[in-house]
């Protein structure tokens, strides 16, 4: 599934695009992904401009001069396409502008969303209710931390990617700071010093950083808007390296929790 920083690198990639563009075809080609388009959403979005492109957590946003927001999750294999050179049978969502550009949104096995939902009631889509501040905003700090795992015995594998907590970090990205700040993904998330949760806020920045500088990971499905592939995944400390040398000399390893593998390395991630 595409996480963080391959969000915030299509919405980066759509910005040259679609930014202060004026919108003249928006049109759903099927009913739903995995739920429906919105039933209005090529009466409200054709003739409106856009202006503004950010991001919540996984999900990208197009704001409009009609108080507007089109919210896009990618799901499991969602990307846009620009200008594609043809239209292809899993192009669910075509958007064409003003200058002549084209985007079609790709997602073959349909997990992907799209809504629509008033700008200034941005807060209260469902989705966005209850999460937890960005991982690279000034809210997001050892102390909020603290604060919220305090007595928590669940793993900080798993607090980590409880989007309460903090929104938008995925399996990839958490195994990879956790190795960065040398913290056992096992720890009870309640007992970590206050010292090495500093230490995870500054590698939890860095690895997104990196990532999105570097395109993102492509795994799979995804690839940016322009069709590049992401080669984050060539910087993997840990990730997807079962049984291969990590750097401090010790062997990289792999368990299952809570559905997802987390790779990580016993000899410098210490309990």
């Amino acid at each position: 599934m595409p996480e963080l920083p391959e969000v915030e690198t299509t919405v980066r990639g759509l910005a040259p695009v679609l930014d202060g563009q004026v919108l003249t075809l928006v049109e759903p080609r099927r009913g739903d992904l995995r739920r429906a388009f919105p039933a209005d959403l090529r009466q409200r979005l054709t003739g409106a401009r856009v202006t503004a492109l950010s991001r919540r957590a996984k999900y990208g946003l197009i704001a409009t001069d009609r108080d507007d927001t089109m919210i896009f999750h990618l799901g499991m294999s969602g990307r846009w396409r620009v200008d594609p050179g043809e239209i292809l049978p899993h192009d669910h969502l075509l958007i064409e502008t003003a200058a002549g550009r084209r985007l079609a949104l790709n997602d073959p096995r349909r997990f992907g969303s799209v809504d629509l939902w008033p700008t200034a009631q941005l807060a209260g889509f469902p989705a966005f209710a209850a999460l937890g501040p960005e991982p690279l905003g000034a809210d997001f700090t050892a102390a909020h931390l603290v604060r919220v795992l305090a007595g928590k015995r669940v793993s900080i594998k798993l607090a980590l990617l409880d989007q309460r907590i903090v929104a938008g970090l995925g399996n990839i990205y958490v195994c990879e700071a956790l190795y960065h700040a040398r913290i056992a993904p096992q720890r009870a998330a309640g007992e970590i010093s206050r010292a090495r949760l500093e230490r995870l806020v500054a590698a939890v920045r860095d690895v997104l950083l990196s990532a999105i500088e570097a395109g993102g990971s492509s795994l799979r499905d995804y690839a940016r808007p322009d069709g590049e592939l992401g080669y984050f995944s060539k910087q993997f400390a840990v990730y997807g390296r079962e049984g291969q040398p990590c750097g401090c000399g010790g062997t990289v390893a792999r368990y299952a929790e809570g559905g997802r593998s987390t790779f990580w390395c016993p000899a410098c991630q210490k309990r």
